[in-house]
């Protein structure tokens, strides 16, 4: 869902920087153009999986690598397209445009980006929108779609590609102020309830962002709780030791310190059916609007390499029923 949200949207800009120039190839060009930084989804070609967490994400995601590889590209097609009447700048701005655009909508979701890499490592996690939101995916979508089955002249087309982004962006826009919202009534709830923290941070459940799970970190632990917009009291706590202490033993440390950076803070760690499982607070928990004790999200089983496959994906939806489906159409109604 990731990959085609990125497509069509670089379709769009495509379309929106140079239909008119280039006709239906901006739209390819446009998504091409969109998806180049997760070229490094290759790395796990060469790199083991806890170097291939930090990789992802990583320098592809850059500022100096949007640059590079805009200026690179530019002068490339400007080559190729030499026979037409088409300015390196219209380009510029279809490979920028897109390249910057995937990097902000990365931004955005819970596994950040490393934005100032080779430079430093710091990774910047907005935690606004969650990895596949079909409210905000839809419009481009269908933008997409209707400008490579019809006819239309570029001001008709200008017209929908507007459209489309107009309504992405109102989105986004409605997902920050829900943020902001619950995460006001989060701090007079903790405030009443005499919770102390050092920092919290709140990220949207999946495929909407009415639903936000928090977590708020202490000296040994966390409490962790959910939050929705259309909540009138808020819900209860639930507090999960950090337990650092499991992780001094492990052989293989290595792994330890690439998992350490890749929590950005937010971990536990607990022993699992006689291993050590490390956990990323940041993915979220398993189904916990249904049992708030359920395990997180990301998991990763140490010293067990051969167990650890399909690390982002294998807690997303796992329990989800009709059960517990139920049970979270009730929660995102505040219930």
């Amino acid at each position: 869902m990731d990959t085609i949200t990125h497509i069509v949207l670089g379709a769009t800009i495509g379309e929106a920087t140079a239909g008119k120039r280039l006709g239906k190839r901006a739209l390819f060009l446009g998504a091409g153009a969109q998806s180049i930084p997760d070229l490094d989804f290759l790395s796990w070609l060469w790199l083991n999986k806890t170097e291939n967490l930090l990789a992802h994400r990583g320098f592809t995601h850059s500022i100096f690598f949007a640059v590079l590889v805009t200026v690179l590209l530019s002068f490339f097609f400007k080559w190729y397209f030499r026979r037409r009447e088409v300015l390196r700048r219209t380009f510029i701005l279809l490979f920028g445009l897109n390249l910057f655009a995937h990097l902000l909508l990365d931004s955005f979701n819970a596994y950040g980006i490393g934005l100032l890499e080779p430079f430093h490592e710091a990774r910047v996690s907005l935690h606004v929108l969650y990895v596949a939101d079909p409210f905000f995916s839809i419009w481009t979508f269908l933008a997409f779609v209707f400008l490579l089955v019809t006819r239309l002249d570029h001001r008709r087309r200008r017209l929908v590609w507007q459209a489309a982004l107009a309504l992405s962006g109102f989105y986004l826009l409605y997902a920050f102020s829900n943020k902001w919202y619950v995460e006001g009534q989060l701090r007079r709830d903790m405030a009443a309830n005499q919770i102390g923290y050092e920092e919290f941070f709140t990220t949207p459940t999946p495929l909407n962002s009415w639903l936000w799970f928090a977590v708020i970190k202490q000296r040994d632990g966390y409490y962790t709780t959910y939050r929705s917009v259309f909540d009138r009291t808020g819900s209860g706590y639930y507090y999960f030791p950090r337990n650092d202490s499991l992780i001094t033993n492990v052989k293989n440390q290595q792994e330890v310190q690439d998992l350490l950076r890749f929590a950005q803070g937010y971990y536990t760690v607990e022993s699992r059916n006689g291993a050590i499982a490390f956990n990323v607070l940041r993915f979220g928990q398993v189904v916990g609007w249904y049992n708030p004790r359920e395990r997180f999200a990301f998991h990763y089983l140490l010293d067990k390499p051969e167990a650890n496959h399909m690390l982002l994906q294998r807690g997303r939806f796992l329990k989800w029923d009709g059960n517990t489906f139920r049970a979270f159409v009730r929660r995102i109604a505040g219930r």
